[in-house]
């Protein structure tokens, strides 16, 4: 869905300035930067449900273990950063 409607705002502003008549190149940067800087804006929850949705993609064949490991090693590089002395 977000990026529908990311294409979407992509696509309507390229098209409204290659239709005032501006270049191609000018139009397609400018749409890409308006694009963008819209979503980011205003589509924080649907820019958040697909990051959920990937990051339960990416995770779908791990098993608890591996989420344990994986805390353990963030706790050893956490304790350790704590240990280094400060210059």
């Amino acid at each position: 869905m977000f990026v529908m409607i990311r294409l979407g705002l992509f696509a309507g502003i390229l098209a409204i300035m290659l239709a005032l008549g501006f270049d191609p190149f000018f139009s397609a940067m400018i749409a890409a930067v308006v694009g963008l800087s819209l979503s980011l804006l205003f589509f924080n929850n649907q820019r958040a449900a697909m990051s959920e949705a990937i990051e339960r993609w990416v995770n779908r064949k791990r098993t608890k273990d591996e989420f344990a490991e994986d805390g353990d090693v963030a706790e050893d590089r956490d304790s350790s950063e704590d240990s280094k002395p400060n210059a």
